[in-house]
């Protein structure tokens, strides 16, 4: 029978304990102490209690936690002493049923894993969709994190843990979690769309107005239309725009011309060898909203507008946030001479796609037409899946400047050129990696990066005489990051002056911080908390679409938490059902909230 939360909190201590039995693998004080915090007002809160619990418990509680889980493919698994949780979830990710290779694979692994971290490898085999990974999966993550720092894996495990746990709770209550699946689902169709040179390696890239980039956007707004979107185009630089319209529309009549608008949406072209959840996650979360509203026949006061923003990320052509930028009247015309490697212009590439150049200045936005731009991002950091929460609502887009630079020395023999007599390039730039590692880290929320380092024409035997350099200074608000900033330039020049070298830099980009609009953030809290997670702030670090819709008209962000420690930019980069299944529903409730608002 289908427990539920009200089951839950009615129960006797006892009965509750018996409710919650399994969900943590041979640990029945988890459950115990998490029950005092009864009444939950949901099983998200639920969820939380128990991760509380394990994570205010001492460190020979969580050692014994993670120690009582089998190892995968295992003794326990071989000799059927597996619980019947642990048996259904190794069974769907196909480990009851290993070829002998694989087995022994698997041995091995589990040998080499305990003899470095003293506990077993724990895995949410049924992996983000609730499914089941495949064993190659399975293997290839295990080989992974074989190579991950003791502390770091611990908190793997534990997270891990959480997971399953998560798991086998939505199998007692029953969770629906269709939402999540649906968007889940959507994100791993997309990523069929992929570069040339990039496909063969399985690797996904989507660069502006190549032929994926195009398959995704004949995709997205296929997918539009079977949501029940009014009107869905393709605008003149690629941007997606989907429409549903406001309480009163009449099919065929265009419009409700009196109805302001909610503009939402991301970007779908990615980095090189990126993930699938960057951007396009906060095209899909809106788009199950509409088709939700579609299905119950329920319009809104107020137009809603899903946008999947052609380019953000500046990989064919050094034009970063082109689709976004054009909402709001920034396309540069002299963006269009510029040609990608392969000596492609960009007037070239938007010929080829049916795009017409004079057309930009036409997809430019009224802002007075809309209420606001909400943006559903990854997180694409580690912060969220650290603290075991779901959601995170953004108070700030970093501010950010970046140079780029060359410290000049004098090249010298290494073996002749005494130690207080040289002039070494290269370690003036590491002096002040340091130094911008030790400033930016006394803020607490500021970040600085050296990400690109070169020494030109280097040796092996030669002081470096040149060493060129990045900079990469961010800050959630622009006097914060001009403080940084003056800082560490400073700093280079007095390093430069005491190793008697000089140096050349280039400011290449600053952006403003964009700060989230009070009442737009406080709707994103009132959403979160609705669903009965605890509420986090947090700035963001990365530069997102929502920092041109801030230009023009007030702006919020909420963040989901991603999963292999929030990594980004990267294939590894995901989310679970679950995680997603309530970004979905906080949207429903800013959504439902707004529509509140603007009844009174």
């Amino acid at each position: 029978m289908t427990l539920t939360i009200e089951q839950l909190n009615a129960a006797a201590p006892e009965e509750a304990m018996a409710l919650l039995d399994g969900t943590y693998e041979h640990s029945p004080w988890i459950a115990q102490r998490a029950l005092a915090a009864r009444p939950f007002r949901s099983l998200a809160h639920l969820k939380h209690a128990l991760v509380k619990v394990v994570g205010a418990a001492s460190a020979d509680e969580q050692l014994g936690l993670i120690r009582a889980h089998p190892e995968l493919a295992g003794k326990a698994m071989v000799s059927k002493m597996l619980t019947a949780e642990s048996t259904n979830e190794q069974s769907k990710a196909g480990l009851t049923d290993c070829t002998p290779e694989e087995f022994a694979k698997i041995q091995q692994l589990n040998a080499g894993y305990n003899a470095k971290f003293g506990f077993p490898f724990i895995l949410a085999v049924r992996g983000p969709r609730g499914t089941g990974l495949s064993k190659r999966e399975i293997i290839d993550t295990f080989e992974r994190r074989l190579h991950h720092h003791p502390d770091f894996e611990l908190g793997e495990a534990l997270r891990n843990i959480h997971r399953i746990a998560e798991i086998r709770l939505d199998d007692k209550f029953g969770a629906d979690v269709s939402l999540g699946n649906d968007v889940w689902d959507w994100q791993e169709a997309l990523s069929v769309h992929t570069d040339p040179g990039y496909a063969e390696k399985g690797q996904l890239t989507v660069t502006y107005l190549t032929d994926a980039h195009r398959g995704c956007a004949a995709q997205i707004s296929g997918l539009m239309r079977e949501c029940g979107f009014d009107s869905v185009h393709i605008d003149a630089v690629g941007n997606v725009v989907g429409r549903y319209e406001a309480a009163g529309f009449i099919e065929g009549s265009g419009s409700t011309p009196d109805a302001k608008t909610l503009l939402t949406g991301s970007h779908y072209d990615t980095v090189r060898n990126g993930g699938k959840y960057d951007g396009r996650l906060g095209i899909f979360v809106p788009m199950a909203c509409v088709r939700e509203l579609k299905r119950q026949g329920k319009r809104l006061p107020f137009a809603f507008e899903v946008v999947g923003f052609a380019e953000e990320e500046g990989q064919r052509y050094k034009a970063t946030f082109l689709g976004s930028g054009a909402l709001i009247g920034h396309f540069d015309p002299r963006w269009l001479d510029q040609k990608d490697a392969d000596g492609i212009t960009m007037r070239e590439a938007m010929q080829r796609a049916g795009l017409n150049e004079a057309d930009i200045p036409k997809i430019q936005r009224d802002p007075a037409r809309y209420l606001g731009f909400v943006e559903v991002h990854i997180e694409q950091g580690p912060v969220l899946t650290e603290l075991d929460l779901p959601l995170g609502v953004v108070t700030s887009i970093n501010g950010s400047v970046r140079y780029v630079g060359e410290v000049i020395g004098m090249a010298s023999h290494a073996g002749t050129t005494p130690m207080d007599r040289r002039r070494d390039a290269a370690a003036a730039v590491a002096e002040l990696i340091l130094y911008t590692e030790q400033r930016a880290a006394k803020d607490g929320d500021s970040v600085g990066t050296v990400g690109m380092l070169e020494v030109p024409s280097g040796s092996i035997n030669v002081v470096p005489g040149r060493c060129k350099f990045s900079l990469d200074l961010r800050a959630p608000n622009n006097a914060q990051r001009d403080a940084l900033d003056a800082d560490v330039v400073a700093e280079l020049k007095a390093i430069c002056e005491r190793r008697g070298v000089r140096y050349e830099l280039e400011e290449t980009m600053r952006a403003a911080a964009a700060p989230s609009a009070p009442d737009w953030q406080q709707r994103w809290e009132k959403a979160v908390d609705a669903l009965g997670i605890p509420l986090f702030r947090m700035p963001s670090g990365a530069g997102h679409d929502a920092m041109k819709l801030h230009e023009v008209m007030p702006q919020a962000m909420l963040f989901v938490r991603g999963i292999n420690s929030g990594i980004s930019h990267n294939p590894l980069e995901s989310s679970t059902n679950d995680d997603i299944q309530l970004a979905v529903q906080a949207f429903q409730h800013l959504l439902n909230g707004l529509a509140a608002e603007q009844a009174h």
